[in-house]
């Protein structure tokens, strides 16, 4: 942190105020409640403010205790918790002074219009800001844990996830991001690029960053030869085998670290909403215990679903007004897309904020979490469209308000900030050439393909939420229920029929994953070149040929890597060109990057990557998508690192694959007395 906070014992001045702040504002909430809300009402102003103190007492007496049964009870509890807790506080307050009128039902009643007025009045008194989560979230983290190894450091690693450089650069020189901006001109933080690996996707660069290697992801889903079906990365099942795979135990977090929010663990002990142990860790007292503490507070759970529904209504709004303005490139913006970018920019916000406060507050060496405000909605809006840089200036409040929690910790926390992948932008391939890619390739082999193109990546990030609360009990069954309908929408009709062993038919897959496209022949063994040319001898020079392909690449029969466009090819390995290079649009990184990705095992019969605009950078996903990543092309693989001075300094001229900042991640936890040795060498 640029700045640490000296911890005192006792009342100080600005608590005093916070208080009497807050105070002034559940007062004024409820007499605009009694104001709203027939059968409830006080015989003067005085008696609101009393209650209004009465509650905040009873609260801090009452919560701890409603927290720890329902944490120990099951999901129900906590979310009857959620529901009633606050109501039953405000009840006892009510009894405990004179001059309130209300019954139970009027008391939870008074309760929800009370936190939304309460909300309002907070947010037009606060700008927007989040000093109410804040506050309540520093009150607990004083009562810190005592931990036994104070002097070492802990990292608390923020992924931004999908935030390209050049954006977050222009932020900071716009004024847009003011705490990343102070931090970088006082001296304190430095920041620079870094290049993600293909595909640039966040299971690739989450598995590398967390785990040490990038091998074995082709894509964000792909077809598995071994098991004969598609992998997706974000569905908790499919992230289990993908963890499996390649964890050694020696993970980013591995020594009293936490995951929270992210697809893999790390090796960490504890992991929160983590997508690969959903179904194995889901329940637990201690994930329970954090819920109920976040849902039960008066600026967790009520909060947040008001500022979920704001979300909505904002969002529907600026669909609309990009419409009116006829803005290009943009895509349609559903109901579903809403409630995810509500999910995302409400609730998992302040959910993972509670989250790592309560973790900082254990004293938790190490911390992972991804925000993914700014993905989603770039996703769907664009990079630089005002919504996505207003998320991108939420997040640098958050980022603001964890650095203010960590002065409460009883270690010193250094806070360092990095991106997954960047993105590029441009109009879907299939709204642009009036078919998608499964289509195009359809009629090229004159045979039916299994086509995955939607767009799923949301989802999973509200099935992280449903997975992890699926427990025993009435909650939980409703929560399997919700995961299995999130899982159903991440699979084709031909998945949803045929059932787990995608039994389905069609002798090729063709998956879309952002601007990269794959194509595989199903069954156990890999398609040359050649072999695809003798079975389809139309595939590769029709896809070649097409307006939005800028290449395809593959092997051949000698285990030699290719990238072919329509005027020439390249091999990847020596750098000889006859021809026209395909890559020359793509960077001097493209063929190095592409080589690596085609050496794997698990690379597809054929990579197929959308051209590039040369003037707008503007590329074609093959997904539904305005903003997009996966393949080469524009600012998708200019990601972000942003960290200590100290802990910068040391850096390698170039960092190139998530499998080498990884080195450069644990680097820094040996400075601050983590780590021995590292774990892994570059690959």
């Amino acid at each position: 942190m640029p700045t640490r906070v000296a911890r005192t014992r006792g009342v100080r001045v600005p608590d005093l105020a916070r208080l009497a702040a807050a105070w002034v504002a559940s007062t004024v909430a409820l007499i605009v409640t009694g104001a709203l809300l027939p059968g409830f009402s006080a015989t003067s102003w005085w008696a609101y403010a009393a209650v209004a103190a009465a509650a905040g007492i009873v609260g801090l007496v009452l919560r701890p205790v409603l927290v720890e049964i329902s944490a120990r009870v099951g999901w129900l509890a906590v979310l009857l918790t959620a529901l009633l807790g606050q109501a039953l506080i405000m009840y006892v307050a009510i009894r405990l002074v004179p001059g309130i009128e209300s019954t139970v039902w009027t008391a939870i009643a008074a309760t929800w219009v009370s936190a939304v007025v309460g909300t309002l009045i907070s947010w037009a008194t606060t700008a927007g800001t989040d000093d109410g989560l804040i506050t309540s979230l520093a009150g607990r983290a004083r009562r810190q844990k005592i931990v036994t190894d104070p002097e070492i450091d802990g990292i608390l690693f923020v992924q931004l996830d999908g935030v390209p450089f050049p954006v977050l650069k222009w932020a900071v020189q716009s004024g847009g991001v003011p705490h990343i901006r102070r931090w970088l001109t006082a001296g304190d933080y430095q920041f620079r690029e870094w290049t993600p690996q293909l595909p640039c996707t966040t299971p690739a660069s989450q598995l590398g960053i967390l785990h040490g290697t990038v091998d074995g992801i082709p894509a964000f889903r792909w077809y598995d030869r071994e098991l004969n079906r598609v992998l997706v990365a974000n569905r908790p099942a499919d992230a289990r085998v993908i963890e499996e795979r390649h964890s050694n135990g020696q993970g980013l977090l591995c020594d009293d670290g936490v995951s929270i929010s992210n697809l893999f663990t790390g090796d960490a002990p504890r992991s929160l909403m983590t997508m690969s142990r959903v179904e194995v860790r889901r329940g637990s007292t201690q994930t329970r215990r954090a819920f109920a503490w976040f849902f039960n507070s008066p600026n967790g759970f009520m909060r947040s679903l008001t500022r979920t529904v704001g979300e909505i209504l904002k969002e529907r709004w600026q669909a609309r007004r990009q419409i009116k303005r006829n803005l290009d490139p943009r895509v349609h913006r559903d109901w579903t897309f809403a409630l995810l970018r509500a999910v995302t920019n409400g609730l998992l916000r302040d959910l993972n904020t509670a989250l790592v406060a309560e973790e900082m507050r254990r004293g938790t060496k190490s911390i992972y979490v991804d925000y993914v405000d700014y993905d989603e909605i770039a996703h769907h809006a664009g990079m630089f469209r005002p919504e996505s840089l207003a998320a991108l200036d939420g997040l640098d409040r958050t980022l603001g308000s964890l650095a203010q929690l960590a002065g409460s910790a009883p270690r010193r926390y250094r806070l360092v900030v990095l991106s997954d992948h960047g993105q590029s932008q441009g109009t879907p391939f299939a709204d642009r050439y009036g078919q998608a890619l499964g289509d195009l390739c359809a009629d090229l082999i004159h045979e039916h393909v299994q086509n995955v193109d939607a767009s799923v990546e949301g989802l999973g990030r509200a099935d992280s939420i449903a997975g992890d609360i699926a427990a025993g009990g009435m909650a939980g069954k409703l929560a399997v229920r919700a995961d299995r309908v999130l899982t159903k929408a991440q699979q084709t009709p031909a998945q949803q029929a045929s059932g787990p062993g995608d039994a389905a038919e069609e002798p090729v897959v063709v998956l879309g994953s952002g601007n990269l496209g794959l194509v595989y022949v199903r069954g156990d063994r890999r398609w040359t070149l050649q072999a695809l040319d003798s079975q389809w001898p139309a595939l590769i020079p029709g896809l070649t040929a097409h307006a939005g392909v800028g290449f395809v690449a593959g092997i051949d029969e000698d285990g030699r890597a290719w990238a072919i466009g329509s005027g020439g090819r390249i091999d990847l390995a020596s750098g000889a060109v006859e021809g026209i290079d395909p890559l020359t649009p793509f960077g001097p990184h493209a063929a190095r990057m592409l080589h690596r990705a085609l050496m794997h095992p698990e690379a597809p019969d054929l990579y197929v990557n959308s051209t590039v605009d040369p003037v707008t950078d503007d590329v074609t996903a093959f997904e539904g998508l305005v903003g997009s990543h996966g393949g080469l092309g524009g600012w998708q693989d200019r990601a972000v690192l942003l960290g200590p001075a100290d802990l910068m300094a040391e850096l390698p001229e170039r960092i190139e694959s998530a499998a080498e900042l990884h080195l450069v991640l644990v680097a820094m936890l040996e400075s601050c007395g983590q780590r021995a040795t590292t774990a892994f060498t570059p690959e």
